[in-house]
């Protein structure tokens, strides 16, 4: 490690940081008043022979109030799981099913009442062919090997999967002549499956709204796209099944860390004691290492805007072979200062597994974990950069907008590996962006390691197919009125945007990982994801999950602890004068 080299970089951004090694880390002190400041020391003191960096500066008169559940029962007290995953994201329901094939006890906990409330709901489900990684990264190795699995493991799952893909296109002719060879020979290094060129006019003879200024693509047949967080409740759904135990509203305190080894975890619900523990707390895994005595790295947060439009726009997406792309502006307009779009991780134009259009994201440092707000100034911005690639995009198809935090190492590759310093942990952290495409490949590998470090063995019996209701709105007339004859209840018709039965609300309320909440039927059978975002059925699946329960409509939550609806009898209302 070169600790002058990285001393000297850090000190000309900030000279009062202090720059250390510790435990084989690159360590950074001090204050800032500047998050812009921060980020940059810890981009700096990555070095090669470093374990990583632990950038440890503070924000001057900083604090994040953390959402945490009111809950505080001993549901958990003494437990003895063999494994306790840390964290409900797609990453930690991968690893739990992969457990789950054990002969072992498997508890998962997340501080949210539902898995995948994180940034496993606020992506794009794209699976990525990996041409933007590089050769020793963790994160081509397990994007590779997850974009393999994904096909199979949806099919037992009963989720959506599409081999859609995905393009790079080009605005000059030197892009075109000398980039996309570079891009194309890059593939064949990497092992990235189906690269080649696309020319102009084959992309002319076969799409019907091409943008006017592209010469050419680089397209990946390997792409694909799926629903995150279905995926994610699947996971969560088939691990329950067989055997796994999942704990919601549970967040981790502390841990007793004693001779290298984690003897008791510390929750809301009670104090657990694992033989092991998997560190899978995305945004917060840098905090839940550090409990385990295992920190080698330091997430910085990076939030992402996207913007979902109408699917009556659907042709703003390339139709037959080409779902997501990513092209740099023609000449004319980066002459005019104009933002570059492919600029930072992701921004593009892509159809959704949905049907929906997804449009973005951006990317913005911040030192907040959980701040997913959005403003007008982002979604603007994105707009009028992704205008080059959908040249008919307009502010009126945007239906709704959402932000997503990503849990960015500053070496900005995954942390997947065993324990360091601790013997009985399990590092699943700095997930980001590709970890939709991955967390299929960690989940092997971690579940390999558990088996290896328990002495454990194969289930006699796992079933790795989840029992679903397919969405009926999918379906032939003839496959429909199968399904409406077997249950009338899947031919009322709850959500007219998106054509959700009753039957498919009833069928998520009954699910192995069932969450009684508006957004909880929401994430899993799309009632309120239309055009009228929910306006016009919202009150009926609120109705529909009070009979369900036997609770009053009051009762009901749109999601987290404390998002009571208000109700009024607005037929009986006065008006104050």
């Amino acid at each position: 490690m070169d600790l002058k080299s990285v001393r000297n970089k850090v000190l000309r951004i900030a000279p009062e940081v202090t720059v250390e090694e510790y435990r084989g880390c690159v360590r950074l002190t001090g204050e800032l008043d500047s998050w812009d400041k921060i980020y940059r020391c810890g981009v700096a003191a990555v070095t090669k022979g470093s374990l990583g960096v632990l950038n440890d500066i503070r924000l001057k008169g900083f604090s994040e109030k953390v959402k945490t559940p009111s809950l505080a029962d001993d549901a958990l007290e003494g437990a003895r799981p063999d494994v306790l995953v840390v964290g409900g994201g797609i990453t930690g329901c991968a690893i739990a099913r992969e457990l789950s094939r054990l002969d072992i006890s498997v508890l998962l906990v997340d501080k949210a009442n539902d898995v995948g409330t994180g940034a496993s709901c606020r992506n794009d489900g794209c699976i990525h062919p990996g041409i933007d990684l590089h050769k020793g990264q963790a994160k081509l190795h397990y994007v590779l090997r997850g974009n393999e699995l994904y096909p199979e493991m949806c099919r037992e799952l009963g989720c959506d999967f599409e081999r859609w893909t995905q393009m790079f296109m080009f605005s000059t002719w030197w892009e075109r002549f000398i980039i996309a060879p570079l891009m194309i020979l890059k593939g064949r290094l990497l092992g990235i499956p189906k690269v080649d060129f696309v020319s102009r006019r084959k992309i002319k003879q076969i799409e019907q709204t091409p943008p006017s200024w592209f010469k050419g693509a680089v397209r990946m047949g390997s792409a694909g796209v799926v629903s995150p967080y279905k995926v994610t409740i699947a996971l969560a759904d088939n691990a329950v099944m067989n055997g796994a135990r999942i704990s919601l509203n549970t967040v981790v305190t502390g841990m007793e860390v004693r001779d290298g080894k984690v003897v008791s975890v510390s929750t809301n619900r009670g104090k657990v004691y694992p033989a092991l523990v998997v560190n899978a707390a995305g945004a917060f895994s840098d905090i839940i290492a550090d409990m385990a005595g295992d920190r080698t790295f330091t997430i910085h947060p990076r939030k992402g805007t996207d913007l979902i439009l109408d699917k009556k726009k659907a042709f703003y997406a390339l139709s037959s072979f080409a779902r997501s792309y990513f092209a740099p502006l023609p000449k004319e307009q980066r002459e005019q200062g104009h933002e570059a779009v492919g600029h930072t991780k992701g921004g593009g134009v892509m159809r959704t597994v949905d049907g929906n259009i997804l449009v973005g994201p951006d990317a913005h440092e911040q030192p907040y974990r959980e701040d997913n707000s959005t403003d007008l100034d982002s979604v603007n911005a994105i707009i009028r950069k992704q205008k080059n690639v959908a040249e008919q995009l307009s502010a009126g198809d945007v239906i709704t907008y959402f932000a997503g935090v990503r849990a960015a190492t500053y070496e900005e590759d995954f942390v997947v590996r065993k324990g360091i310093f601790t013997e009985n942990v399990i590092e699943a952290a700095g997930i980001q962006s590709p970890g939709i495409t991955a967390a299929p490949a960690i989940a092997k590998d971690v579940a390999g390691w558990a088996k290896e470090m328990l002495g454990a063995k194969e289930k006699a019996h796992f079933d790795p197919v989840r029992p679903h209701t397919p969405r009926l709105a999918g379906l032939s007339a003839e496959k429909r009125a199968d399904y409406i004859a077997a249950n009338p209840d899947y031919g009322e018709i709850v959500c007219r945007c998106e054509e959700v039965s009753k039957g498919e609300i009833i069928d998520a309320l009954e699910s192995p990982l069932k969450v009684c909440t508006v957004d909880g039927v929401k994430r899993r059978v799309r009632p309120g994801m239309g055009r009228c975002q929910g306006g016009f059925c919202s009150p009926l699946v609120v109705k529909i999950i009070a009979e369900h329960e036997g609770i009053a409509p009051e009762e009901v939550l749109k999601g987290d602890e404390g998002s009571r609806i208000l109700f009024g009898d607005t037929k009986h209302a006065e008006v104050e004068q």
